[in-house]
Protein backbone atom coordinates (compact mmCIF):
# COMPACT_ATOMS: atom_id res chain seq x y z
CA UNK A 1 0.00 0.00 0.00
CA UNK A 2 1.44 3.51 -1.19
CA UNK A 3 1.44 6.53 1.74
CA UNK A 4 0.35 8.79 -0.54
CA UNK A 5 -2.90 10.42 -0.37
CA UNK A 6 -3.87 10.10 -4.41
CA UNK A 7 -7.35 10.32 -5.28
CA UNK A 8 -8.29 7.74 -8.40
CA UNK A 9 -10.36 10.50 -10.12
CA UNK A 10 -9.80 13.66 -11.83
CA UNK A 11 -12.30 16.55 -10.24
CA UNK A 12 -14.11 16.64 -13.75
CA UNK A 13 -14.58 13.19 -13.23
CA UNK A 14 -16.17 13.56 -9.83
CA UNK A 15 -18.29 16.19 -10.72
CA UNK A 16 -19.68 13.98 -13.51
CA UNK A 17 -20.59 11.31 -10.84
CA UNK A 18 -22.54 14.53 -8.38
CA UNK A 19 -24.51 15.06 -11.28
CA UNK A 20 -25.90 11.79 -10.85
CA UNK A 21 -25.05 10.54 -7.14
CA UNK A 22 -25.39 14.01 -4.96
CA UNK A 23 -23.19 14.20 -2.04
CA UNK A 24 -22.37 12.88 0.41
CA UNK A 25 -21.67 9.56 -1.00
CA UNK A 26 -19.09 6.48 -0.17
CA UNK A 27 -16.79 5.73 -2.95
CA UNK A 28 -14.68 2.57 -3.34
CA UNK A 29 -11.70 2.07 -5.65
CA UNK A 30 -12.24 -1.73 -6.90
CA UNK A 31 -9.01 -1.75 -9.04
CA UNK A 32 -6.71 -0.88 -6.12
CA UNK A 33 -8.85 -3.15 -3.84
CA UNK A 34 -8.44 -6.36 -5.43
CA UNK A 35 -4.36 -5.30 -5.91
CA UNK A 36 -4.11 -4.74 -2.11
CA UNK A 37 -5.65 -8.43 -1.90
CA UNK A 38 -3.13 -9.82 -4.07
CA UNK A 39 -0.34 -8.60 -2.87
CA UNK A 40 -1.33 -9.73 1.00
CA UNK A 41 -1.93 -12.93 -0.39
CA UNK A 42 1.28 -12.89 -2.62
CA UNK A 43 3.12 -12.31 0.46
CA UNK A 44 2.02 -16.11 2.23
CA UNK A 45 2.02 -17.83 -0.40
CA UNK A 46 4.33 -19.68 1.73
CA UNK A 47 1.24 -20.35 4.04
CA UNK A 48 -0.42 -23.36 3.72
CA UNK A 49 -4.18 -23.42 2.09
CA UNK A 50 -3.60 -19.27 3.27
CA UNK A 51 -6.63 -17.44 4.05
CA UNK A 52 -7.88 -13.92 5.36
CA UNK A 53 -11.18 -13.60 6.46
CA UNK A 54 -11.94 -10.18 5.58
CA UNK A 55 -13.74 -8.74 9.05
CA UNK A 56 -17.15 -7.96 7.50
CA UNK A 57 -17.96 -5.24 10.35
CA UNK A 58 -15.29 -3.04 8.67
CA UNK A 59 -17.08 -2.38 5.62
CA UNK A 60 -20.15 -4.65 5.34
CA UNK A 61 -21.44 -3.95 1.52
CA UNK A 62 -22.22 -7.74 -0.66
CA UNK A 63 -20.88 -6.10 -3.84
CA UNK A 64 -17.37 -5.72 -1.64
CA UNK A 65 -17.93 -8.95 0.06
CA UNK A 66 -17.82 -10.98 -3.29
CA UNK A 67 -15.08 -9.16 -4.84
CA UNK A 68 -12.56 -10.20 -2.01
CA UNK A 69 -14.17 -13.70 -1.95
CA UNK A 70 -13.20 -13.72 -5.74
CA UNK A 71 -9.60 -12.89 -4.45
CA UNK A 72 -10.13 -16.06 -2.33
CA UNK A 73 -10.61 -14.50 0.93
CA UNK A 74 -13.71 -15.61 3.69
CA UNK A 75 -16.01 -13.62 5.75
CA UNK A 76 -15.44 -13.31 9.16
CA UNK A 77 -18.36 -12.72 11.15
CA UNK A 78 -19.80 -11.41 14.16
CA UNK A 79 -23.55 -11.25 14.25
CA UNK A 80 -26.24 -12.91 13.04
CA UNK A 81 -26.77 -10.24 10.23
CA UNK A 82 -23.10 -10.67 9.02
CA UNK A 83 -23.82 -13.86 8.57
CA UNK A 84 -27.10 -13.97 6.52
CA UNK A 85 -25.28 -11.20 4.54
CA UNK A 86 -21.85 -13.75 4.18
CA UNK A 87 -25.02 -16.44 3.03
CA UNK A 88 -26.70 -14.26 0.38
CA UNK A 89 -23.53 -13.13 -1.30
CA UNK A 90 -22.17 -16.88 -2.00
CA UNK A 91 -20.15 -17.55 1.71
CA UNK A 92 -20.61 -21.46 2.90
CA UNK A 93 -19.01 -23.37 5.35
CA UNK A 94 -15.65 -22.68 6.24
CA UNK A 95 -15.13 -20.00 4.23
CA UNK A 96 -17.11 -18.49 6.91
CA UNK A 97 -15.63 -17.74 10.80
CA UNK A 98 -18.07 -16.73 13.26
CA UNK A 99 -16.23 -14.90 16.11
CA UNK A 100 -18.60 -13.07 18.22
CA UNK A 101 -19.36 -12.22 22.05
CA UNK A 102 -21.95 -12.60 24.61
CA UNK A 103 -23.32 -14.60 22.02
CA UNK A 104 -26.91 -15.49 21.72
CA UNK A 105 -27.70 -19.07 21.18
CA UNK A 106 -29.87 -18.28 18.23
CA UNK A 107 -26.61 -17.07 16.25
CA UNK A 108 -25.19 -20.07 17.20
CA UNK A 109 -27.66 -22.46 15.69
CA UNK A 110 -27.30 -20.10 12.16
CA UNK A 111 -23.40 -20.30 12.43
CA UNK A 112 -24.08 -24.05 12.73
CA UNK A 113 -26.59 -24.36 10.22
CA UNK A 114 -23.96 -22.24 7.28
CA UNK A 115 -20.63 -24.92 8.55
CA UNK A 116 -19.23 -21.90 9.81
CA UNK A 117 -16.18 -22.17 11.87
CA UNK A 118 -17.33 -21.12 15.61
CA UNK A 119 -14.92 -19.45 17.42
CA UNK A 120 -16.00 -19.11 20.85
CA UNK A 121 -15.18 -16.34 22.79
CA UNK A 122 -15.73 -17.69 26.34
CA UNK A 123 -16.24 -21.00 28.14
CA UNK A 124 -19.30 -20.93 29.33
CA UNK A 125 -20.02 -20.61 25.44
CA UNK A 126 -19.32 -24.45 25.44
CA UNK A 127 -22.42 -25.79 27.56
CA UNK A 128 -24.37 -22.80 25.41
CA UNK A 129 -23.32 -24.34 22.04
CA UNK A 130 -23.86 -27.55 22.96
CA UNK A 131 -27.38 -27.01 24.19
CA UNK A 132 -28.26 -25.08 21.32
CA UNK A 133 -26.58 -26.24 17.94
CA UNK A 134 -24.33 -29.49 18.95
CA UNK A 135 -20.21 -29.16 19.32
CA UNK A 136 -19.24 -29.36 15.78
CA UNK A 137 -16.43 -31.35 14.49
CA UNK A 138 -14.24 -28.27 14.20
CA UNK A 139 -14.09 -25.68 16.92
CA UNK A 140 -11.70 -23.12 17.66
CA UNK A 141 -11.05 -20.78 20.80
CA UNK A 142 -10.23 -16.94 20.74
CA UNK A 143 -7.38 -16.75 23.57
CA UNK A 144 -6.53 -13.63 26.07
CA UNK A 145 -3.11 -13.89 27.15
CA UNK A 146 -3.53 -11.68 29.95
CA UNK A 147 -0.52 -9.71 31.75
CA UNK A 148 1.42 -12.04 29.64
CA UNK A 149 0.76 -9.81 26.09
CA UNK A 150 0.85 -5.69 25.71
CA UNK A 151 -1.93 -4.18 23.38
CA UNK A 152 -2.55 -1.13 22.03
CA UNK A 153 -4.67 1.87 22.52
CA UNK A 154 -7.90 0.10 20.52
CA UNK A 155 -8.36 -3.05 22.00
CA UNK A 156 -7.04 -1.79 25.21
CA UNK A 157 -4.97 -4.24 27.49
CA UNK A 158 -6.02 -7.76 27.34
CA UNK A 159 -6.59 -8.20 30.77
CA UNK A 160 -9.35 -5.41 30.83
CA UNK A 161 -11.16 -7.04 27.70
CA UNK A 162 -13.86 -8.96 27.95
CA UNK A 163 -13.09 -11.53 25.00
CA UNK A 164 -11.23 -14.47 25.00
CA UNK A 165 -10.40 -17.55 27.13
CA UNK A 166 -7.65 -17.19 29.82
CA UNK A 167 -4.83 -18.90 29.72
CA UNK A 168 -5.94 -20.74 32.73
CA UNK A 169 -8.51 -21.91 31.02
CA UNK A 170 -7.74 -22.64 27.46
CA UNK A 171 -5.77 -26.24 27.68
CA UNK A 172 -9.20 -27.13 29.60
CA UNK A 173 -11.39 -25.52 26.85
CA UNK A 174 -10.15 -27.72 24.10
CA UNK A 175 -10.20 -30.89 26.25
CA UNK A 176 -13.93 -29.75 27.24
CA UNK A 177 -14.81 -29.48 23.39
CA UNK A 178 -12.87 -32.82 22.63
CA UNK A 179 -14.89 -35.02 25.35
CA UNK A 180 -17.91 -33.73 23.65
CA UNK A 181 -17.13 -35.16 20.58
CA UNK A 182 -14.92 -32.00 18.20
CA UNK A 183 -12.31 -33.79 16.71
CA UNK A 184 -10.45 -30.64 14.77
CA UNK A 185 -9.10 -27.86 16.40
CA UNK A 186 -8.32 -23.89 15.70
CA UNK A 187 -6.97 -21.47 17.50
CA UNK A 188 -7.50 -17.30 17.75
CA UNK A 189 -6.84 -14.22 18.85
CA UNK A 190 -7.42 -10.33 18.28
CA UNK A 191 -4.65 -8.23 21.17
CA UNK A 192 -4.21 -5.07 17.87
CA UNK A 193 -6.25 -2.95 16.21
CA UNK A 194 -4.77 0.14 13.60
CA UNK A 195 -1.55 -1.15 14.47
CA UNK A 196 1.79 -0.42 11.99
CA UNK A 197 4.48 -2.44 13.93
CA UNK A 198 4.71 -5.41 12.56
CA UNK A 199 6.61 -6.19 15.32
CA UNK A 200 3.39 -6.61 17.13
CA UNK A 201 2.12 -9.14 14.94
CA UNK A 202 4.89 -11.38 14.60
CA UNK A 203 4.88 -11.39 18.55
CA UNK A 204 1.18 -12.25 17.80
CA UNK A 205 2.38 -15.54 15.99
CA UNK A 206 5.48 -16.16 18.41
CA UNK A 207 2.37 -16.31 21.22
CA UNK A 208 0.00 -18.38 19.45
CA UNK A 209 2.84 -20.78 17.63
CA UNK A 210 4.11 -21.51 21.28
CA UNK A 211 0.25 -22.19 22.84
CA UNK A 212 -0.10 -24.25 19.73
CA UNK A 213 2.91 -26.71 21.37
CA UNK A 214 1.65 -26.56 24.65
CA UNK A 215 -1.99 -27.83 23.64
CA UNK A 216 0.08 -30.35 22.07
CA UNK A 217 2.36 -31.83 24.59
CA UNK A 218 -0.11 -31.44 27.96
CA UNK A 219 -3.48 -32.06 26.10
CA UNK A 220 -2.45 -34.24 22.90
CA UNK A 221 -4.58 -31.92 20.98
CA UNK A 222 -3.66 -31.10 16.97
CA UNK A 223 -4.11 -27.30 16.35
CA UNK A 224 -5.03 -27.27 12.50
CA UNK A 225 -5.46 -23.45 11.87
CA UNK A 226 -4.23 -20.86 13.89
CA UNK A 227 -5.75 -17.21 12.96
CA UNK A 228 -3.57 -14.13 13.88
CA UNK A 229 -6.45 -12.09 14.48
CA UNK A 230 -6.67 -8.42 12.83
CA UNK A 231 -5.80 -5.40 13.41
CA UNK A 232 -3.07 -4.65 9.79
CA UNK A 233 -3.26 -0.61 10.55
CA UNK A 234 -3.14 1.72 7.67
CA UNK A 235 -1.21 4.90 7.46
CA UNK A 236 -4.17 7.80 8.27
CA UNK A 237 -1.08 10.62 8.77
CA UNK A 238 0.53 11.28 4.96
CA UNK A 239 3.95 10.53 6.78
CA UNK A 240 2.81 7.16 7.91
CA UNK A 241 4.02 4.34 5.84
CA UNK A 242 2.08 1.12 5.31
CA UNK A 243 2.76 -2.81 6.80
CA UNK A 244 5.46 -4.33 4.45
CA UNK A 245 3.48 -7.63 3.83
CA UNK A 246 6.59 -9.13 2.54
CA UNK A 247 8.58 -8.28 6.33
CA UNK A 248 5.56 -9.17 8.10
CA UNK A 249 5.30 -12.60 6.42
CA UNK A 250 9.23 -13.27 7.03
CA UNK A 251 9.10 -12.58 10.23
CA UNK A 252 6.10 -14.87 10.72
CA UNK A 253 7.86 -17.82 8.07
CA UNK A 254 10.82 -17.49 10.56
CA UNK A 255 8.49 -18.29 13.69
CA UNK A 256 6.72 -20.96 11.95
CA UNK A 257 10.07 -22.88 10.81
CA UNK A 258 11.32 -21.90 14.57
CA UNK A 259 8.26 -23.32 16.57
CA UNK A 260 5.86 -25.29 14.92
CA UNK A 261 8.25 -27.60 12.68
CA UNK A 262 10.30 -29.47 15.20
CA UNK A 263 7.07 -29.96 17.28
CA UNK A 264 5.62 -31.78 14.11
CA UNK A 265 2.94 -29.12 13.52
CA UNK A 266 3.75 -28.68 10.21
CA UNK A 267 1.37 -28.56 8.04
CA UNK A 268 -0.60 -25.83 10.40
CA UNK A 269 -2.79 -23.10 8.64
CA UNK A 270 -2.28 -19.23 8.90
CA UNK A 271 -5.27 -17.43 8.83
CA UNK A 272 -6.18 -13.43 9.53
CA UNK A 273 -9.27 -11.93 9.89
CA UNK A 274 -7.94 -8.66 8.40
CA UNK A 275 -10.49 -5.89 7.58
CA UNK A 276 -9.50 -2.53 7.83
CA UNK A 277 -6.16 -2.27 5.91
CA UNK A 278 -8.23 -4.16 2.63
CA UNK A 279 -10.83 -1.94 1.93
CA UNK A 280 -9.64 0.93 4.17
CA UNK A 281 -7.05 3.29 2.02
CA UNK A 282 -9.38 2.60 -1.12
CA UNK A 283 -12.43 3.96 0.82
CA UNK A 284 -13.61 7.58 0.00
CA UNK A 285 -15.93 9.99 1.83
CA UNK A 286 -16.99 12.81 -0.86
CA UNK A 287 -18.57 15.78 0.42
CA UNK A 288 -19.61 19.25 -0.94
CA UNK A 289 -19.21 22.46 1.00
CA UNK A 290 -22.25 24.18 2.48
CA UNK A 291 -20.94 27.34 3.96
CA UNK A 292 -17.79 28.83 5.27
CA UNK A 293 -18.01 30.89 8.75
CA UNK A 294 -15.77 32.89 10.34
CA UNK A 295 -16.43 32.98 14.22
CA UNK A 296 -13.63 32.76 17.24
CA UNK A 297 -12.26 30.25 14.72
CA UNK A 298 -12.94 29.68 10.77
CA UNK A 299 -14.91 27.16 9.80
CA UNK A 300 -15.81 24.42 6.77
CA UNK A 301 -19.46 23.36 6.94
CA UNK A 302 -20.21 19.79 4.60
CA UNK A 303 -23.04 18.35 3.91
CA UNK A 304 -21.75 14.92 5.67
CA UNK A 305 -21.32 14.39 8.81
CA UNK A 306 -20.28 12.53 11.75
CA UNK A 307 -23.09 9.96 11.01
CA UNK A 308 -20.82 9.18 7.73
CA UNK A 309 -17.88 9.10 9.28
CA UNK A 310 -17.65 8.66 13.00
CA UNK A 311 -13.73 8.24 13.50
CA UNK A 312 -12.82 11.86 13.88
CA UNK A 313 -15.09 12.78 16.06
CA UNK A 314 -15.48 9.53 18.14
CA UNK A 315 -11.50 9.08 18.39
CA UNK A 316 -10.23 12.37 17.30
CA UNK A 317 -8.88 10.37 14.63
CA UNK A 318 -6.77 11.94 11.39
CA UNK A 319 -7.94 11.70 7.65
CA UNK A 320 -6.38 13.46 5.22
CA UNK A 321 -8.36 15.85 3.31
CA UNK A 322 -8.15 16.70 -0.45
CA UNK A 323 -9.73 19.38 -2.15
CA UNK A 324 -9.57 18.46 -5.89
CA UNK A 325 -10.04 21.74 -7.44
CA UNK A 326 -7.18 23.30 -5.01
CA UNK A 327 -4.80 20.95 -4.56
CA UNK A 328 -1.82 23.73 -6.79
CA UNK A 329 -2.93 26.16 -4.23
CA UNK A 330 -1.01 27.22 -0.96
CA UNK A 331 -2.47 25.15 1.84
CA UNK A 332 -2.10 28.59 4.23
CA UNK A 333 -6.01 28.79 5.92
CA UNK A 334 -6.08 26.92 8.95
CA UNK A 335 -9.94 25.68 9.06
CA UNK A 336 -12.34 23.19 11.62
CA UNK A 337 -14.58 21.12 8.67
CA UNK A 338 -17.84 20.42 10.45
CA UNK A 339 -20.69 18.59 9.73
CA UNK A 340 -24.06 19.65 11.11
CA UNK A 341 -25.08 17.44 13.73
CA UNK A 342 -26.07 19.08 16.90
CA UNK A 343 -23.00 18.09 18.69
CA UNK A 344 -19.78 19.92 18.36
CA UNK A 345 -17.22 16.77 18.12
CA UNK A 346 -19.21 16.55 14.47
CA UNK A 347 -15.53 17.15 12.95
CA UNK A 348 -13.58 16.36 10.39
CA UNK A 349 -10.81 17.71 11.53
CA UNK A 350 -9.73 21.04 13.53
CA UNK A 351 -7.15 23.47 12.46
CA UNK A 352 -6.38 21.65 9.61
CA UNK A 353 -4.17 23.58 7.10
CA UNK A 354 -6.21 23.70 3.66
CA UNK A 355 -6.39 25.68 0.72
CA UNK A 356 -9.02 28.83 0.64
CA UNK A 357 -12.17 26.99 0.99
CA UNK A 358 -15.52 27.93 -1.00
CA UNK A 359 -18.98 27.47 -0.58
CA UNK A 360 -19.31 24.40 -3.52
CA UNK A 361 -16.29 23.03 -3.80
CA UNK A 362 -16.37 19.17 -3.25
CA UNK A 363 -14.16 17.55 -0.38
CA UNK A 364 -12.63 14.37 -0.33
CA UNK A 365 -11.91 12.67 2.75
CA UNK A 366 -9.55 9.87 2.73
CA UNK A 367 -9.13 6.39 4.24
CA UNK A 368 -12.71 5.98 4.39
CA UNK A 369 -12.96 2.80 3.42
CA UNK A 370 -13.19 0.46 6.40
CA UNK A 371 -15.17 1.69 9.66
CA UNK A 372 -16.51 4.17 7.62
CA UNK A 373 -20.07 3.65 6.20
CA UNK A 374 -20.54 0.72 8.30
CA UNK A 375 -20.50 2.87 11.40
CA UNK A 376 -23.08 5.56 10.07
CA UNK A 377 -26.06 5.81 12.25
CA UNK A 378 -29.34 8.09 12.43
CA UNK A 379 -28.82 10.37 15.39
CA UNK A 380 -30.22 13.90 14.17
CA UNK A 381 -32.61 12.22 11.59
CA UNK A 382 -29.61 12.14 9.29
CA UNK A 383 -30.35 9.25 6.65
CA UNK A 384 -26.94 7.25 5.74
CA UNK A 385 -25.25 7.81 2.60
CA UNK A 386 -25.11 6.21 -0.68
CA UNK A 387 -22.29 3.73 -1.30
CA UNK A 388 -20.51 3.45 -5.35
CA UNK A 389 -18.05 1.36 -6.65
CA UNK A 390 -15.23 2.91 -8.73
CA UNK A 391 -14.96 -0.28 -11.08
CA UNK A 392 -11.90 -1.66 -12.56
CA UNK A 393 -13.11 -0.49 -16.18
CA UNK A 394 -13.60 3.21 -14.95
CA UNK A 395 -17.74 3.05 -14.86
CA UNK A 396 -19.32 4.07 -11.24
CA UNK A 397 -22.06 1.22 -10.19
CA UNK A 398 -24.54 2.30 -7.24
CA UNK A 399 -23.68 -0.70 -4.25
CA UNK A 400 -26.34 0.84 -1.91
CA UNK A 401 -28.67 3.38 -2.44
CA UNK A 402 -28.80 6.22 -0.25
CA UNK A 403 -31.77 6.47 3.02
CA UNK A 404 -34.82 7.93 2.66
CA UNK A 405 -37.22 10.07 4.56
CA UNK A 406 -39.53 6.76 4.13
CA UNK A 407 -36.36 4.54 4.87
CA UNK A 408 -36.56 6.69 8.24
CA UNK A 409 -39.88 6.04 9.26
CA UNK A 410 -40.84 2.50 8.25
CA UNK A 411 -40.46 1.18 11.75
CA UNK A 412 -42.16 3.86 13.82
CA UNK A 413 -45.81 4.06 14.12
CA UNK A 414 -47.38 7.74 14.37
CA UNK A 415 -49.94 8.39 17.05
CA UNK A 416 -53.31 7.56 15.04
CA UNK A 417 -51.94 5.32 12.36
CA UNK A 418 -53.28 1.75 12.08
CA UNK A 419 -51.55 -1.21 12.93
CA UNK A 420 -51.94 -3.83 9.88
CA UNK A 421 -51.99 -7.76 11.59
Amino acid sequence: MSNGKQIPLSQDELEKITAEYPTPFHLYDEKAIRENARAFYRAFSWAPDFKNYFAVKACPNPTLLKILQEEGMGADCSSLTELIMAERTGFGGEEIMFSSNNTPESEFVEAARLGAVINLDDISHIETLEKSAGIPELISFRYNPGEARFSNAIIGSPQEAKYGVTREQIVGAFRSVREKGAKRFALHTMIVSNELDENCFADTAQLLFALAVRLKEEAGIRIEAINLGGGIGIPYLPEEKAVDFERLSKKIAALYDEILVPASLDPTRVLFECGRMVTGPYGYLVSRVRHVASKYKEYVGVDASMADLMRPGMYGAYHHITVPSKEGQPHDRIYDVTGSLCENVDKFAIDRLLPEIDPGDLLVIHDAGAHGHAMGYNYNGKLRSAELLLREDGTVQLIRRAETVDDYFSTVRFPGTPVKI
